[in-house]
């Protein structure tokens, strides 16, 4: 075990081993009584038993594998004061004095800076600052000491910064070092930004290094009294603190624009949503059916109307996947087109649900303007709605005309479309049936049969408005589905 002796390193092991070792050299000695051992045999021995009980080299800290990093920051004058709390084992390829239990030693500890020199190599060069567009300075430590895992200074900024000024720990806390916190006292000057009424300050922290898994969580207290807080994972970036409504819109509807984007699930409930479609009338009536049933729900998700049931995520999920095989079973059977528009409506509610649990996460960006950016996210999520209609309507209109029917083209992609979300439903009915507040109603289900119940279940509707259509109209398609 190493231990820190004023500017050198010494190694210690428990009692027991080093009497070990001892009594066996003593032993050596005793087998001769009459003479003494030469000299060289004494040496010989002493050497053997160094090897014999020499330790390795201290090794460096583990990466931890979960760690929370806690940062106020608040404006006070013409200074950003910024307090940084984060576990002491985080701070890697640092060796502190301890002894073999692993009980840090407060009072080597404190004279020997090792500390600050923690939060200058870990802390200080992995958090940038921002007033507006101009860079600050690179903070300063202005103090540092450590807290047991018990401590809820971290609450409140003037409590916490009492905190950290306050006494240390008294040297016969016996405090184990991996479970100790680092809380660390940052400044830095705001220059010309200190004048401002109210400076749109950002952070861009960089602690993914210190662990496998990081959690940064910030409270930012404006100069008006404003306070809100942030969770990011990893390293996200910049993060504007106070954002204002323009900045707020844009984040959003980039947000909400790459979402749709990026959401398979939801383009292909929309190609199935239109492909059948020819008329400009029944295409904008379905289209914007769809539009306001999700915004309806997402709106009222975000405002805390939705169930919040651990569960209820998951059945979302699981409805969405059954709409796009409700949907394709349409397109496959040729029914449904005059009001595809009613579907459309109460999909899209279901939808909206989807859409507001990737919103949820992300409106602690909004700042002060949550409407704004509520709205700007469902703009966003339109926009790339009506990209992807722009580029799909053509599309499919160029591949139908090069085939012999166009009914035909519309099952062969329906029927792709409904094995993808087959499999989807399957994957989700198994993750719906993890939670127990359903098993009463899912437990009779057999294993693997979820799925096919589900797809069952969707497909009914579509089926039996085709066998009531199937004796009036024969075997042929119906006139308005032909070009």
């Amino acid at each position: 075990m190493a231990v820190y002796n004023g500017p050198h390193w010494v190694r210690r092991r428990p009692a027991g081993i080093l009497d070990g070792a001892t009594a066996s050299i003593r032993h050596l000695y005793r087998l001769s009584t009459s003479a003494r051992p030469p000299l060289h045999f004494g040496c010989a021995v002493l050497a053997a038993a160094s090897l014999l009980f020499a330790g390795e080299p201290a090794p460096a800290h583990e990466v931890p594998g979960s760690v929370t990093v806690q940062v106020l920051v608040k404006q006070q004058g013409d200074r950003l004061q910024v307090l940084v709390r984060t576990p002491l084992e985080a701070m890697q390829e640092m060796q502190f004095p301890v002894d073999y239990r692993g009980i840090l030693d407060l009072e080597t500890l404190r004279a020997s800076g090792l500390l600050v020199e923690a939060a200058n190599r870990w802390i200080t060069p992995n958090l940038d600052l921002y007033a507006g567009r101009d860079q600050l300075p690179t903070t300063t430590v202005q103090a540092v000491r450590l807290s047991i895992p018990s401590d809820r200074s971290f609450a409140d900024f003037d409590r916490a910064l009492d905190h950290i000024r306050g006494p240390p720990l008294p040297a016969t806390t016996q405090l184990v070092w991996r479970q100790a916190l680092l809380d660390v006292h940052l400044e830095t000057p705001l220059g010309a930004h200190g004048a401002s009424e109210r400076p749109r300050f950002s952070i861009d922290p960089r602690f993914g290094r210190l662990g496998l898994q990081v959690l940064t969580v910030i409270r930012y207290e404006s100069s008006d009294g404003d306070a809100r807080a942030l969770q990011l994972a990893a390293e996200p970036g910049r993060i504007r603190l106070d954002p204002n409504w323009a900045q707020a819109s844009i984040h959003f509807i980039a947000m909400g624009f790459e979402h749709i984007l990026s959401g398979l699930d939801h383009l292909l409930f929309l190609v199935c949503l239109v492909a059948p479609l020819r008329r400009l009338r029944q295409l904008v009536l379905v289209v914007t059916s769809f539009t306001v049933a999700h915004s309806i729900t997402l709106i009222a998700s975000a405002a805390g109307l939705a169930p919040r049931a651990l569960w209820f995520p998951t059945l979302v999920e699981v409805l969405i996947a059954l709409s796009i095989v409700y949907m394709a079973f349409e397109n496959i059977l040729g029914v449904g087109q005059e009001r595809r528009w009613t579907a459309a409506f109460g999909f899209g509610l279901v939808h909206g649900f989807g859409f507001s649990f990737a919103l949820s996460e992300s409106l602690q960006f909004a700042g002060s303007h949550l409407v704004t950016s509520l709205l700007a996210f469902n703009v966003g999520v339109e926009l790339g709605q009506l990209l992807v209609l722009l580029l799909l309507i053509p599309l499919l209109d160029f591949v139908f005309r090069r085939l012999p029917n166009e009914r035909l083209g519309t099952i062969l992609i329906s029927a792709l479309i409904v094995h993808t979300a087959w499999h989807w439903t399957g994957d989700r009915g198994s993750d719906l049936l993890q939670y127990r507040p359903l098993a009463p109603l899912l437990d009779p289900i057999p294993d693997g049969v979820l799925p096919w119940v589900l797809v069952i279940a969707a497909a009914i509707v579509p089926t039996s408005q085709w066998l009531r259509r199937r004796p009036a109209n024969g075997h042929r398609c119906p006139n308005n589905l032909r070009r």
